[in-house]
């Protein structure tokens, strides 16, 4: 076999010892550039491992590195090893063609290659480092800035590596001679169709984006979205997703949010309209109120809620039976509904100790003056006007006698007894 592949008889040690030399120095100049590689990548990141190739973010690019360089050194220096060895090769693969194509085209399709990784990488780096940065801040506000950058850094990744990936690939093609214009044609037909075809689903991703950007709400937060309120459960490129006080979970496109009130950006306000009776004294019950507030504010269950004094807005309205007084108080985020019912509960009793009217609605019977008897007379004496009952009855022959107390009346109950009899008519029939 050796023989047809050289042509001639071969020594197999002059070949074991061209080929031998070749790859000892091969794998030396491989391993001294892979090193200085390794130096540079470790300085670019900030690693500070200098004595291993085992740091996670070198460790790939490296092993290519020394990979690519050795192989371009084997391909360039056998066939001169070999022939100084006496041997020539004149069938089956051309070493000089080979060689040709790796100084050229396969140059620069590794360059292609360690560029797009090393952009990658460096995307990556940067933006992991930021997150991490922002991850060791204290306080809730530092975490909740941790997680808005761990979401804008994983989309930013995504965009970079998608982007990346497909201009190396399309120049890698190039590179082999392979005629990219379908390639190209393609996608901007399918550009096209997406772009008419899921201008929602766009215009919900650009949305999306720009929310997250600039931090108009964050998971965690309490937020009403074109007139539905939740508290924010996920916020993704597409949705945002709320779950009401009920348990319902509302998915809203982001794209179809027309209004957003955040709730509970930075720090949160309860907000108090005390209704008193007009008999009390306002500014005994604002000192009430105060005294109340103070009381709480320095309660250990409550005071890292509190971040503040009572605020007291003054006399707000004037209500059908109540002084409306307006006062609120400032909290930490998502506790102001927490702090509002104790506070009530503490006015309530305070209010009932110091004997001041908490008005609620009455409502008032009036049945109206008495109404004067109605005569009761025979229909044969025919129609008669009604008479005051104080005047005297007029006379008229016989008079029969009637009760001195309700005369010629009957009384109001339909149900009369033998103790009321009918009163007699004119003739005393």
């Amino acid at each position: 076999m050796l023989n047809r592949l050289f042509g001639s008889d071969v020594q197999l040690t002059s070949v074991a010892l061209a080929v031998g030399v070749v790859v000892a120095v091969a794998w030396f100049v491989a391993y001294l550039i892979a090193r200085v590689a390794r130096l540079a990548f470790l300085n670019l990141t900030g690693e500070t491992d200098h004595r291993s190739f085992k740091a996670p973010i070198v460790r790939t690019p490296i092993r290519i590195i020394w990979t690519v360089v050795f192989l371009l050194l084997m391909a360039t220096l056998l066939p001169p090893a070999l022939d100084l060895a006496g041997v020539s090769i004149h069938s089956g693969l051309q070493v000089e063609t080979l060689t040709r194509w790796l100084l050229r085209s396969g140059l620069h399709v590794t360059l292609i290659t360690l560029l797009a990784y090393a952009l990658i990488r460096i995307v990556g780096t940067v933006v992991r480092r930021f997150e991490d940065e922002l991850g060791r801040q204290a306080g809730p506000d530092g975490l909740e800035r941790a997680k808005r950058a761990r979401t804008l850094g994983s989309l930013i990744r995504n965009v970079v590596n998608t982007a990346v990936a497909a201009v190396a690939i399309l120049m890698v093609l190039q590179e082999l001679d392979i005629n990219i214009m379908p390639v190209l044609t393609g996608a901007g037909i399918a550009g096209l169709a997406v772009g008419f075809g899921a201008q929602t689903l766009v215009r919900d991703v650009i949305s999306g984006f720009f929310l997250i950007l600039e931090d108009q709400v964050r998971v965690g937060d309490v937020a009403s979205i074109n007139g539905t309120g939740g508290l924010v459960e996920a916020i993704n490129l597409r949705t945002i997703v709320l779950r009401d006080l009920s348990g319902t979970v509302h998915v809203f496109p982001n794209g179809s949010v027309q209004q957003m009130s955040n709730l509970t950006k930075d720090f949160s306000y309860y907000v108090l309209d005390m209704g008193v009776a007009y008999k009390e004294d306002t500014d005994e019950v604002v000192e009430v109120l105060k005294a109340v507030a103070e009381e709480q504010r320095q309660d250990p269950a409550y005071a890292a809620n509190i971040l503040g004094p009572l605020e007291v807005l003054g006399v707000d309205a004037f209500g059908d039976s109540a002084v409306t007084v307006k006062v609120r108080i400032k909290t930490v985020p998502i506790q102001q509904w927490a702090v509002g019912r104790e506070y009530r509960r503490r006015v309530k009793k305070a209010f009932d100790a110091r004997g001041i009217e908490i008005p609620f609605p009455h409502m008032s019977v009036y049945f109206g003056e008495a109404s004067k008897p109605w005569l009761f007379r025979d229909a044969a004496d025919g129609p008669r006007p009604a008479r005051d009952a104080g005047a005297a009855p007029k006379a008229s022959g016989a008079a029969p006698k009637v009760s001195d107390t309700e005369p010629e009346a009957i009384d109001a109950n339909p149900r009369a007894t033998d103790a009321e009899p009918r009163a007699p008519d004119a003739e005393g029939q």
